[in-house]
Formats: C-alpha cells, structure tokens, sequence
C-alpha cells in the first residue's frame, strides 16, 4: 500500500478518536516507543516551554487518571491539515508535518462574553509526526505539538 496514503490515513484517525476522546484507540495508533510531547516557543524567556512530555507507558498512565482529574468536560474538536509527509527511501519511516485548530464547545458558560453552547478557539499549532511503517500499517513513534498559544486552559489533562 502507498506509505503516503497510509500516514495520512493514521494522521486523520487518530484526529477523529482524539475528538472522541477514545485515548485506546488513539495509543493503538502508537508505537510502544511512542514519545508525545506539546511545546510552545517563549519569546520571553527565548526557550522552548515544554507543557507536557510522555513516553507511552506514561501515557497510558494519564489516560487511566484522566477520569479522576478535575477536568473541564467540554469537548474538544480538532481541524487537522496534512501540509508534508516525507517518507525514507526503505519506505520504512516517514515524517509529517500537519495544521492543528482546536475548538473547544462549551458546555458551560465561562464568562459573559462566551455562553454555554458556544465554541471558542481553544488552540492553533502544528503536528510534528514519525512513523514507523510495517505490515500495511503506520504507527505514530512520535508526535510533537508546537503550539502559538503560550497558556493552557485549567482542566486540559488530556492528550491533545
């Protein structure tokens, strides 16, 4: 199968089970090396800040915990464009770079200017993929968010 096609593929489902917030679903996409990490560049302090860093296991870890977080339940829903996709000559690992919108639906009011039922532009960023690619299949071995926004709403624990 094209290993083109099948990134792409792996990039837009695992946007829809992240929309879904079905995060096994999502880490059966991943490689049990998978490294995630959501960073953000600080003009002032002129370094990266790193808001979250985890291996798998120590996403699965989250993933189990998330229920007993003080969570804004709100629902997240991701606009994801693939931009590149460069795949190695063996055909055997590729690189992706993807457009990132997130909106978040809110299920309550926060304030006067956003109501419950409104959407809000909750973050714009980047998706920076590998994959490793056996069997027909491709398997996320890392992703970083590079996020614009330099703050993080309380209650958003989950993997984004």
């Amino acid at each position: 199968m094209d290993p083109y096609a099948l990134v792409r593929d792996t990039i837009y489902r695992s946007t829809l089970l992240l929309d879904r917030q079905d995060w096994t679903g999502w880490l059966a996409e991943c490689d049990d090396a998978f490294q995630y990490a959501i960073r953000a560049w600080s003009p002032e302090i002129n370094k990266d800040m790193t808001y979250l860093w985890l291996d798998r296991n120590g996403l699965v870890n989250l993933v189990k915990l998330l229920p007993k977080h003080n969570t804004d339940h709100s629902p997240l829903t991701r606009h994801t464009s693939v931009y590149t996709i460069d795949v190695d000559e063996n055909g055997q690992n590729a690189k992706a770079v993807s457009s990132v919108i997130v909106y978040q639906n809110m299920l309550d009011g926060i304030n006067s200017h956003i109501d419950a039922g409104e959407s809000r532009l909750f973050l714009v960023g980047k998706y920076n993929d590998t994959f490793k690619i056996e069997d027909d299949r491709a398997r996320f071995l890392s992703r970083e968010l590079r996020i614009e926004n330099r703050r993080l709403d309380k209650g958003s624990h989950w993997p984004i």
